[in-house]
């Protein structure tokens, strides 16, 4: 019987270096056969420490169990920018070796210490970290007075930030850069995103922008129901007050996944995922000219993680992982699409189906008789001039067909 597998300490340390870690932090490394980490964290270590020095590899996580295999039977020390469990290495080595095999001595972390000197309280500051990510990724937390730290993806990266938020109407918002935090060599640089004008400094920073938006900047709000001006489209789009409407059915909760069938402009799926980051969703579009367009509106309006797919469904479905949740948009009377779909959903899986023709409306009214739910017609009426007055002007009306999935052998409500 084999013995169990050893337990690895993983370790914070910040920019101040040794001189920074507590006593647990320093006789683990002393002990340690091996220590792992970044390049620039196995600087930090003194001649004191004897282990073997393990740079990380890139890819990093394919490597890790390879790696720690490798090791197998030697005290393995891992180190880790501040607290490894707040978007670093931890969560990594969790996920893969299992918590149990983890003991984590947690440093201070850069959004703690960029807090602790802006005087900004940590549970009302969001953070958001464009380490691996793209920069548009920002977006979707710009608000009026809002105040974001973002992690910084090396040097480069205040000067893109200050770049988006010029694009995105942001550019009187006040930007400080916060090097080096609690090092010798710790700087702070400020101005605003329409003037900042330094140049490159170190790589290793925290950015901290109070957002204050041009006057005329469009209000994007936090809520399902942007306005239809926010979405580059031929036509193709739920429009405003029936997509609030159809997200309020989806019912986006975090961590889950929406198949966005037939997605036109994207807007159902680019608004289920900024209900909340963890949220993820895949459109599935026929057309290429539209799906390539499905990309930029997502990026356009920080997501840019939705993934779409060109196909026709339901073929296009095949592979895709199991959703809680799919918006039939389009191609409602393709032969097998609401089969496929409502297979694919778990118990308690929602799908919401909308359409404006006759055909596709008696093919949801089918479906309500056999599976339940809500059937229900959405029609919305804008004041328009006439002559010299103003009157109602109709827009087409929309059947909406809503149910969840229920558990075998029962019916929906």
């Amino acid at each position: 019987m084999s013995p169990p597998p050893s337990l690895v300490t993983v370790i914070g340390i910040g920019a101040d270096g040794w001189d920074g870690l507590g006593p647990a932090g320093r006789e683990a490394l002393r002990a340690a056969d091996v220590v792992l980490g970044g390049h620039r964290q196995l600087d930090l270590l003194p001649p004191e420490c004897p282990a073997e020095r393990v740079p990380w590899p890139s890819p990093l996580r394919p490597a890790v169990p390879r790696l720690f295999a490798a090791h197998a039977g030697r005290r393995v020390a891992v180190l880790a920018s501040g607290d490894p469990m707040f978007f670093g290495i931890g969560r990594t080595l969790a996920e893969e070796l299992g918590a149990g095999r983890l003991r984590v001595l947690p440093h201070p972390s850069s959004i703690s210490l960029a807090c602790a000197r802006l005087g900004w309280p940590v549970e009302d500051t969001e953070v958001i970290s464009l380490v691996g990510r793209p920069t548009v990724s920002l977006t979707r937390a710009l608000h009026a007075r809002r105040r974001l730290l973002v992690l910084s993806a090396g040097a480069a990266t205040p000067a893109e930030v200050a770049a988006l938020l010029c694009d995105r109407g942001f550019g009187p918002s006040r930007m400080r850069v916060l090097e080096q935090l609690g090092g010798g060599r710790e700087r702070h640089l400020e101005g605003t995103a329409d003037h900042w004008h330094h140049a490159l400094g170190d790589a290793l920073n925290v950015i901290a922008v109070d957002c204050a938006p041009a006057p005329g900047t469009p209000r994007l709000s936090a809520v399902p129901g942007l306005p239809d001006q926010a979405y580059e489209h031929d036509g193709q789009l739920t429009k405003r007050h029936v997509r609030a409407a159809t997200l309020a059915a989806l019912a986006p909760a975090p961590g889950e996944l929406l198949w966005d069938v037939g997605g036109g402009s994207g807007s159902i799926a680019v608004e289920w995922m900024r209900t909340h980051r963890a949220c993820a969703a895949v459109s599935v579009e026929r057309d290429p000219v539209r799906a390539t367009r499905i990309g930029r509106n997502a990026a356009a309006l920080g997501v840019p993680g939705l993934r779409v797919v060109t196909g026709a469904a339901p073929g296009a479905l095949a592979d895709l992982p199991a959703p809680d949740a799919v918006f039939i948009g389009g191609g409602l009377t393709a032969p097998g699409l609401l089969e496929a779909c409502w297979a694919a959903l778990p118990t308690g899986g929602r799908l919401v189906a909308n359409t404006v023709t006759l055909e596709s409306e008696a093919l949801l009214a089918q479906w309500y008789r056999r599976h339940g739910g809500e059937l229900v017609r959405i029609a919305i009426a804008h004041a328009a001039p006439v002559g010299g007055f103003t009157g109602w002007r109709q827009a087409m009306p929309v059947t909406q067909w809503a149910a969840a999935k229920p558990a075998e052998g029962e019916t929906s409500p």
